[in-house]
């Protein structure tokens, strides 16, 4: 959702504000700003509507020089997408300004009573009763002061504060979404998310809920609400700051789809025994004894997390042969589910900030189930409280659509699956042989899909101009429809949906005709005997969608002369295991939706109305 940044230091503010603003633009935003504090004493602010350029523009008009300062993208929750609107906020007399990412849910009160008092408010933002707050709780510390306003807000928040009054410091506080804190050569930073500041440094400390820190130009300072001192763990941050950039390529999203193969390689690498075929998952507060006695797993995510997990459940049913349930995060906690300590709980997130998610999370701990975190963020929230963490390894991912964070999870569950079938004593040497001979080969496989660009490209070029699509699957191919569809509509704004493919007559048929491009996913795997009947039914689809004349464009193996004879369009994939299919198949999903948004002039890495990490329910 919004970004925030703050820096101070030795160096100029601006340029590094309006630095790790533009590496935040991946979260979406609809105007942005900045404040600094100047050589004079003044709080300087410039803010606008649209995109960084019109900030940088803003810049160059009123040239504006800083010692320290804050800035932020914002994505409109409560009132327009207005200059007025934009943060900062400042209090009534200028002396404070705040930047805030999250929702303050009691705001309608505290702005009643706040008026009452004589505040005059100039905006129909929550954020700006933050700022008002807090001078009114100004006795001469800028912490304590925010540290009494925090204490009276209900709801979710990050935000940074500056104030002419009790100037040279920054003061930040988180309750929800996420702080981090970057820790450089006596410069300090806050940020929403890692890329913000990682070209400055790799230390960073991930604040808590509660927590409280002070910034100088000297050092950190942490105390929670309640004014007491705490601690935080400093996280060294292995990515390379060039993944974060584009590398070459035209948009974020086309670098972070050639960059699975790797993504998925380093996410199986050191867990996998080559020669003893068993599966290594550390950082895990579980014993294999406890994973023995679970009778039931739950698995909550949100967004293309939520269709890893789909798949997921077939994988973990499959070689651990335990049942699984999959829940939407954002409905799992209103519906009362049934939990208790023979249940894990396994949440997927990206950022390991997913507000639903992490409520989820709580939820299940405080029901008695254990909680594992699949997550691509060492330190977030979920993996600070969840008993175990199986970490993806994709590096930052910059576009809003996710990609390599997708196929990441994929294989994290696989081995996840693997490692429980494990333990659990249901999966036997030469099965586990075989799966992780088809693991290892994941990776090049991958290669050849990413090798076909030109035929996404040209099929692109064909199917661009069409108003809906339909996705079909069976089985475990089933959520990759449901993704393909996602990816689709997010970036390209064309309505997709997908399908599973057995329940056409239910409904989907009324919609084909000769203008519906209809994408069916008939990869199989040749050894499997399931796998062939659900191929036979799937080409049994196709006749469906051709006898009313829709336009079939589908997925197969190498070679298979049944389906190109029956399709208009075939994308052709390498075999591999039926569980393992979905990290390939994904791919060419990615890629035809990325064309065609291409081709029709939308912004790929930040479609409209949408963010990358959403932080606020």
């Amino acid at each position: 959702m919004c970004g925030i940044v703050g820096y101070i230091g030795g160096r100029r503010a601006v340029p590094i504000i309006l630095d790790a603003l533009r590496r935040l633009e991946y979260r979406g935003y609809d105007s942005a700003g900045l404040a600094v504090y100047c050589a004079d004493g003044r709080l300087a602010v410039r803010r606008v509507t649209g995109k960084l350029r019109n900030l940088e523009e803003a810049i160059r008009l009123e040239p504006l020089e800083g010692l320290y300062g804050i800035g932020h993208t914002r994505w409109a929750t409560h009132g327009r997408p207005t200059e007025e609107n934009a943060h900062p906020h400042r209090d009534c007399h200028g002396d404070v300004v705040v930047v805030h990412n999250g929702i303050i849910e009691n705001y309608v009160a505290l702005k009643r009573r706040l008026a009452a008092e004589g505040h005059v408010f100039r905006t129909e933002t929550d954020t700006e009763v933050i700022a008002h707050l807090v001078e009114k709780h100004f006795q001469g510390s800028l912490e304590e002061a925010v540290r009494q306003a925090a204490r009276q807000l209900t709801g979710v928040f990050a935000v940074a504060v500056i104030s002419r009054l009790d100037p040279h410091k920054i003061v930040t506080a988180r309750s929800g979404p996420p702080a981090v804190i970057g820790l450089g050569d006596a410069e300090y930073f806050v940020a929403s998310d890692v890329p913000a500041i990682l070209s400055h440094t790799r230390d960073v400390m991930f604040l808590a809920d509660g927590d409280l820190a002070v910034l100088t130009s000297e050092g950190v300072r942490l105390s929670n609400f309640d004014g007491n001192l705490v601690k935080r763990q400093v996280t060294r941050i292995l990515w390379d700051p060039i993944l974060a950039e584009k590398g070459g390529y035209k948009h974020f999203m086309l670098k972070e789809i050639y960059e699975q193969p790797r993504a998925v390689r380093d996410t199986i690498l050191g867990r996998v025994g080559q020669e003893s075929a068993r599966i290594f998952l550390e950082e895990m507060d579980v014993s294999p004894r406890e994973f023995r006695e679970f009778r039931q797993l739950r698995i909550v995510a949100c967004g293309t997390s939520w269709h890893a997990a789909l798949a997921g459940k077939f994988m973990l049913e499959e070689l651990a042969r335990l049942p699984v349930e999959v829940d939407y995060a954002s409905e799992f906690r209103y519906r009362n589910p049934i939990l208790g300590p023979d249940v894990l709980t396994v949440v997927i997130s990206q950022s390991g900030e997913t507000a639903d998610t992490l409520a989820a999370q709580r939820e299940a701990k405080q029901k008695g189930s254990k909680t594992l975190a699949i997550c691509n963020v060492h330190g977030s929230m979920v993996t600070r409280e969840a008993a175990g963490t199986l970490l993806t390894h994709a590096g930052p991912e910059i576009g809003v659509a996710s990609t390599k964070a997708f196929t990441s999870q994929l294989t994290a569950l696989f081995l996840l699956a693997m490692y429980l079938g494990q333990v659990r004593e249901v999966l036997d040497e030469d099965n586990s042989s075989l799966l992780v001979e088809e693991l290892l080969h994941l990776p090049v496989r991958l290669e050849q899909v990413l090798a076909q660009d030109l035929l996404y490209e040209e099929l692109s070029r064909r199917l661009f101009r069409a108003t809906d699509f339909l996705f079909l699957g069976r089985g475990v191919h089933f959520p990759i429809a449901l993704e393909g569809a996602l990816k689709l509509k997010e970036i390209s704004y064309i309505h997709a949906e997908g399908y599973p493919a057995g329940e056409m007559k239910h409904g989907p048929n009324a919609l084909i005709d000769g203008n519906l491009p209809v994408v069916v996913l008939a990869a199989y795997d040749p050894r499997g005997a399931q796998s062939r009947v659900l191929y036979e039914k799937t080409l049994a689809n196709i006749q469906e969608v051709k006898a009313r004349e829709g336009l079939v464009v589908a997925m197969a193996n190498q070679g298979d002369e049944e389906v190109a004879r029956a399709a208009d369009y075939v994308i052709a994939i390498p075999s591999t295991l039926e569980l393992l299919l979905p990290v390939l198949e994904i791919v060419p999903l990615q890629l035809l939706a990325y064309h065609i948004a291409v081709r029709r002039g939308c912004d790929v890495d930040q479609p409209r109305n949408l963010a990358k990490s959403v932080t606020v329910e």
